[in-house]
């Protein structure tokens, strides 16, 4: 076991499954040079034909990838921000989504539609966001949010596996958090979700930066409220069954994610856990999200986003009823 960045765990993953596989390379704007570091250094080792610079324009993105991947490739789209996915809506919602069925299954649509999410950056609404509920509203696609870096590895390597369209979200603000890497080979399977912590009084379950947020939240808490921190680690295919025994167990739930509240993850979560494990319910379900705004700039992004406070009055709040 190593300990190395987030955003290095996901470098090693390209490089590993860009070895094993020739039909896989990356297009998009500045993934030679990499402006989080997940794709710096590639091009050197597999040269300029699979790690492929592009025009400003995340159509000609998506729309070439999605023509590679018909023909026996197995492309990474690189949108830079995942807000900058939906220039490309047509190519990724309507074509790559669909295609597989529309064709009656005889086309493989193998992409990795790849994507830097979240806020604390100060950047603005448009390169904030966090689009999970967008994504995973649309059948078709699957979508993992990892929350650190031996996950971050595992599952791209997986990723870049599978024969189907697979969006990756990584967060900006755990680009370089250290984490423990196995050493060797491994993959970690899509849909199955992680305890990252054990507990008895209240189940958080959190995705992406938001498990971090948990996790100190938790510790803070060590003797007073006993936290069982969850992360579901990908969105589609989703673990409901691990997250319904945590929630037999405690009786008590809160939903972080940092999509906005209204239509976004913790309510698809919250609806899926009402319909599953109701009885074990001894409290009303906390949420902790995003507000309904866009995301402000600079000093102001701190009203919109959530974080720890926010958790840990969830949490009070819950464990109080």
């Amino acid at each position: 076991m190593r300990q190395i960045p987030y955003v290095m765990a996901i470098n090693e993953a390209f490089a590993e499954e860009m070895a094993r596989n020739d039909k896989i390379f990356i297009i998009g704007e500045d993934v030679q040079a990499g402006t989080f570091r997940a794709t710096t250094g590639l091009v050197k080792r597999f040269g300029p034909d699979r790690v492929m610079d592009t025009p400003l324009s995340e159509t000609v993105v998506a729309g070439a990838a999605l023509g590679a991947s018909m023909c026996g490739y197995h492309p990474v789209a690189d949108f830079m921000f995942a807000d900058f996915m939906w220039c490309a809506a047509d190519e990724i919602f309507l074509k790559t989504a669909k295609w597989h069925f529309i064709h009656g299954g005889k086309v493989q649509v193998p992409i990795v539609l790849f994507g830097n999410i979240g806020g604390g950056a100060r950047v603005g609404p448009e390169h904030s966001q966090c689009p999970e509920s967008v994504v995973w509203h649309t059948p078709g696609l699957k979508l993992v949010v990892p929350s650190c870096a031996g996950d971050a590895k595992g599952l791209l390597k997986t990723a870049l596996r599978d024969p189907n369209p697979v969006v990756y979200f990584y967060h900006k603000r755990l680009l370089g958090l250290p984490g423990d890497v196995p050493d060797g080979e491994y993959t970690i399977p899509f849909g199955v979700a992680d305890v990252k912590k054990e507990g008895k009084d209240v189940t958080v379950i959190a995705t992406s930066y938001m498990v971090q947020h948990a996790l100190a939240v938790a510790k803070e808490l060590e003797g007073k409220i006993s936290v069982e921190v969850v992360d579901p680690r990908t969105l589609e295919p989703f673990d409901i069954d691990t997250i319904v025994k945590s929630v037999q167990k405690t009786g008590r739930v809160v939903i972080a994610d940092e999509d906005t509240k209204r239509c976004g993850v913790t309510g698809e979560i919250a609806m899926q856990i009402m319909e599953k494990a109701f009885d074990s319910l001894d409290a009303p379900i906390q949420r902790v999200a995003a507000a309904n705004l866009p995301i402000a700039g600079g000093y102001m992004e701190q009203y919109v986003l959530p974080g720890p406070k926010d958790i840990l009055a969830a949490i009070e709040a819950v464990a109080k009823k």
